[in-house]
């Protein structure tokens, strides 16, 4: 979901939804590194039934790991992947299902996002490969050594996509995984594994969405299943909401800024400035090339408990003398469609709206207030009534005015900053001082002092100021010359700076790199400074955006093109609301337009009538064509490339070299818009049809449609079932055997499919192969494998229910009244006054106290910490006093012998299960702990001396500063709420995509 900035503002707005993990560690003993035992008890206080792992937030972050170095290998890739999954399965223990899923094909409304990431990417990395080419000649002819460049499998990320040899060879490396952990994992031994690949059509997230809502109210279905789902887009928050399923958890990384532990002074990992001893770094390597990403501490984790965040709407979304009782699951549905306003991936945001503007704020709010006159609720399950609908937009839009007038006025602010501040670097205003006394030594040193005793955060609590560049607010690593240094001195400070270690030259030319990268992106830097036409916020804005954006040259022209762009938003409204909440309703819809409505354009909404025509997906080669530029090409088979990159091509049109980004009023080239000509499906699936028969077998199976894998061990329960099903169907002609499917019946055999509902089918090869072969160089193969496996579908599709099944045990309650911040004042109306100036209430504020005293609002979260240090008070990383309970956390084939990818011989890859596609109507588709410490808030006196009026309510940020809010009046209290936060052969596995297991090779 296409929601920048939403976990962070829910994780605030709401700081009792999230939890930190508690996470238990390996054991070293001797050097050897003990696994912990997942069979025992969850040290969260929490026994989940169901983990569902989003794949690619795990694929994408071990292409570009922060804990180890950079993989060069497919290999590499692989174990950094098991190494995430185990590290997540430590910490969520299911105790029923581990569900994988890898992006499928997507569908076309999903394309278009695609498309303009992966030609954008394809982009910058054309760019930042010529500026290193100039950076590494700039250090040669200084005489700088550099390590060599290291030749890579991993060149471009693009591969992540379906048809890709990469992810042919992915599940093969998947596969062999779940094997290892079903035959060796006590932890692995009673659950079931269900593997979705990127051979099975449909995003990750809504293939697991389908999964979740099949099951529920199904005979034999538990109404009390616990569910976690990893995954690191903010949609997943809203399809959880959206599964009306209570016991449900977002697991995912606490945000922060990588590298803020590494100290400025020595350059190394795992510890910040005020704690270097100087010691000097040990290499790793010849030219200290492995040692990037060591030391470097692991991310913690969060669980977001949709149960809480549910509790908070409760009280949230209240609404005023309601004209009826309220449904709270109306409610939730409702919050999730106006939510779709702010962005996701499928339409293109409005301009009316900025979530970092208090767009939800507004939102809510405005739904609230008009919800007695717009009738009732906005929608009923996936469908959205379209006159409520517009009498509340409408409602929305009558605020756009202030909003871009306010909008204008801090951007014509901030561009007038930014040009003072780039003056004064170019003057050296800012320079540091090259010579620095004596006297100054390292903080560290003063070990008895309070100040330098005193507790520090962890390094992911540790944050620094970013300046308004949106650079680190880090110093700079200058080389500091003693005041007092001789001239011999001086000279061999010189030598040490020409024959530097080459590892440095390296972090020196990334710096510069990313330096150079940056302000390229930065609109401020262009001498051409794209000029704002349309002007937002003055009188006649509308018709210039029409026709800067549209063409539309006459009135007319325009009312036309605005009618049109607002039906085919409001179909995207409605394609939404059913994906989320029934699935994929039409596989062929997309946004035709790089621009979106203002919300005061949706008129005459009740008239339309929409509907949608459902189709099929895209094969993984058609989907290639359609979202890969022609750098990506290499990934493709040669008949397909050839239309991608032959001057001749009739579709040639579809993969510019260079593209306008439009850049929209925003300041970074990243966040402005890719004008990339839209695919023409037709001419594309014609020119297709002319070279799909020149495909090999290999590639033929990488381009088909598959079915869910299930994985058990032979010991468990449903394995009896599975292996009577392939017995029956042995003597089957092929044809008959993969079409056979048999239900599982929980009702019937509940302790089998413990409440999982849905049908299998018998591998055409073998069910339990004796041997399972390792894909993954230095892994062991398997040799007594126990391990079963089947073809797995899902129920048959049913009206998804928007409420908890019957049956269902709520949470206890975790959150009062209280516990809800106030009201907050709304972006366009928020004048930046504070409280305490007294200009609001018209009085003049004593601001005059005794000598050396600070009022609170003076104080950061630095001062804090050292005001308590002063006083021998011992508290804990959020500057809070032990004995005062402080608040929640909120977010605080194969390969040759130059391990070069080769490409697979005889069927290699074909995965082991012979899959079928799915019918083309299939959709493709112990108790709660509570939070220990965090519902209780902590007051704080002021001084009698002085009177505050006007209720200053200080909110701990990442940053340490405060936001101010204003309240009702009261006298002397003062709130603060917390938010901080070798392929081989093999015999037995190596089946082909239809499901034949093929002959060993003699």
């Amino acid at each position: 979901m296409g929601v920048p900035a939403f976990y962070r503002w829910l994780a605030e707005k709401y700081p009792l939804i999230v939890v930190d993990v508690i996470e238990e560690e390996p054991v070293v003993i001797d050097g050897i590194s003990i696994p912990v035992d997942t069979s025992k008890p969850n040290p969260n206080k929490l026994e989940y039934d169901n983990l569902y792992l989003d794949m690619n937030g795990i694929i994408h972050p071990c292409f570009h790991p922060e804990d180890r170095p950079s993989p060069t290998t497919f290999d590499e890739v692989f174990q950094c992947i098991f190494d995430y999954i185990d590290r997540l399965f430590v910490m969520v223990r299911p105790r029923k299902i581990l569900y994988m899923a890898i992006d499928g094909v997507a569908p076309r409304a999903k394309m278009n996002q695609q498309r303009s990431r992966r030609f954008r990417a394809a982009k910058d990395a054309t760019e930042a490969a010529a500026e290193e080419a100039r950076l590494r000649e700039e250090f040669e002819r200084e005489g700088r050594r550099l390590p060599p460049k290291e030749e890579s499998q991993l060149f471009d990320s693009n591969v992540i996509t379906p048809g890709t040899p990469f992810m042919a060879v992915l599940s093969i490396a998947l596969q062999y995984y779940i094997h290892l952990r079903l035959n060796y994992d006590p932890g692995w031994k009673n659950i079931k594994v269900i593997l979705s690949d990127a051979n099975v059509p449909g995003e990750g997230e809504h293939k697991i969405m389908s999964y979740i809502r099949l099951q529920r109210n199904l005979p034999g279905f538990d109404p009390n299943t616990r569910h976690c789902l990893y995954g690191l887009d903010a949609d997943l928050i809203m399809l959880g909401l959206a599964t009306h399923e209570v016991h449900f958890s977002i697991l995912r990384e606490i945000v922060f800024t990588p590298g803020q532990d590494k100290c400025f002074l020595c350059g190394q990992m795992g510890h910040v400035a005020a704690n270097c001893e100087g010691k000097a770094k040990r290499k790793d390597g010849e030219f200290d090339e492995k040692a990037d990403g060591k030391a470097v501490a692991r991310k913690p984790y969060q669980f977001l408990n949709i149960w809480t965040l549910r509790e908070y709407l409760e009280y949230e979304m209240r609404i005023p003398n309601p004209p009826f009782e309220i449904d709270l699951e109306r409610i939730v549905d409702d919050f999730i469609f106006i939510c779709f306003f702010v962005g996701n991936d499928f339409l293109p945001h409005m301009p009316t709206l900025e979530i970092r503007e208090g767009a939800i704020n507004l939102l809510m709010a405005v739904y609230k207030k008009e919800f007695r006159s717009i009738g009732g609720y906005l929608t009923d399950g996936c469908k959205p009534n379209l006159s409520r609908v517009e009498h509340f937009i409408q409602a929305v839009g009558s605020y756009e005015d202030k909003i871009f007038q306010k909008r204008a006025r801090l951007h014509q602010r901030q561009a007038d900053r930014i040009k003072r501040e780039k003056a004064q670097a170019r003057r050296g205003d800012d320079a540091q001082p090259q010579v620095q006394p004596d006297s100054l030594v390292p903080v560290a040193r003063f070990h008895g002092s309070r100040l330098a005793s005193g507790p520090s955060p962890a390094p992911f609590n540790q944050t620094l100021e970013s300046n308004d560049n949106g650079s680190s607010g880090r110093p700079h690593k200058v080389r500091r010359l003693s005041s007092g240094a001789t001239i011999g001195a001086a000279i061999v400070e010189a030598e040490d700076s020409i024959e530097t270690d080459p590892h440095e030259n390296k972090e020196e030319l990334k710096a510069k790199l990313k330096e150079l990268i940056r302000d390229k992106s930065d609109a401020f830097n262009s001498e051409n400074h794209e000029e704002d036409k349309i002007k937002l916020g003055e009188p006649g804005w509308k018709e210039r955006y029409y026709k800067e954006k549209f063409s539309a040259e006459t009135p007319e022209e325009m009312e036309e093109i605005r009618k049109d762009v607002v039906l085919k938003f409001t179909e995207g409204l409605c394609w939404v609301m059913h994906y989320y909440y029934e699935g994929v309703c039409s596989w062929r819809w997309f946004y035709p337009y790089h621009y979106a409505p203002f919300a005061s354009d949706f008129k005459d909404l009740g008239q339309l009538d929409i509907q949608f025509e459902l189709g099929s997906p895209f094969k993984p080669f058609n989907q290639l064509l359609g979202v890969f530029p022609a750098a990506s090409s290499h990934a493709l088979p040669i008949e397909y490339r050839k239309l991608m990159t032959d001057p001749n091509s009739p579709i040639i049109d579809f993969y510019p070299t260079d593209f306008e980004v439009d850049m929209n009023g925003k300041r970074y080239s990243w966040q402005g818009i890719a004008k990339l000509p839209f695919i023409d499906e037709e001419r594309l699936l014609a020119e297709v049809a002319k070279i799909e028969h020149t495909l090999t077998d290999e590639e033929a199976q990488r381009n088909s449609t598959m079915c869910d894998m299930l994985f058990v061990a032979a010991s468990h329960r449903l394995s009896e079932q599975i292996f009577s099903l392939d017995n029956r169907c042995k003597q089957l002609p092929e044809r008959q055997r993969i079409e056979v499917k048999e239900e599982v019946k929980p009702d019937l055999r509940p302790a089998c499919s413990d409440g999982m509902n849905g049908y299998i089918s018998p591998c055409a090869g073998e069910t339990q192969p004796p041997i399972f072969r390792s894909p993954i160089k230095d892994m062991e193969d398997i040799l007594a494998n126990e391990v079963v496996c089947c073809i797995y579908r899902l129920p048959k599709a049913h009206k998804h229910i928007t409420h908890p099944p019957p049956g269902v045990a709520f949470p206890p309650k975790m959150v009062q009244f209280s516990d809800l911040k106030p009201e907050p004042v709304l972006w366009h109306e928020d004048s930046g006054r504070r409280p305490w100036d007294g200009r609001q209430s018209g009085q003049h504020m004593d601001r005059h106290s005794s000598s050396g005293s600070h009022s609170g609002h003076k104080l950061g979260d630095a001062s804090h910490r050292f005001i308590a240090n002063s006083l021998q008070l011992r508290m804990d990383r959020n500057g809070f006093n032990n004995n005062m309970q402080a608040p929640p956390s909120s977010y605080a084939g194969g390969y040759d012998g130059n391990r070069r990818f080769q490409g697979p011989e005889n069927g290699s890859y074909q995965q082991w299960g012979g899959r079928m596609p799915p019918q083309a109507n299939q959709n493709a588709s112990g108790g709660y702990g509570l939070y220990q410490g965090g519902a209780n808030q902590g007051f704080h006196r002021g001084h009698d001396h002085q009177q505050h009026r006007g209720n200053q309510s200080y909110h701990h940020r990442q940053r340490g500063d405060y936001e101010e809010r204003g309240s009702q009046p009261h006298r002397g209290n003062q709130q603060y709420h917390g938010s901080n936060q070798q392929q081989r052969g093999n015999p037995y596995s190596a089946l082909d995509r239809r499901g034949h297991r093929r002959p060993p090779n003699h």
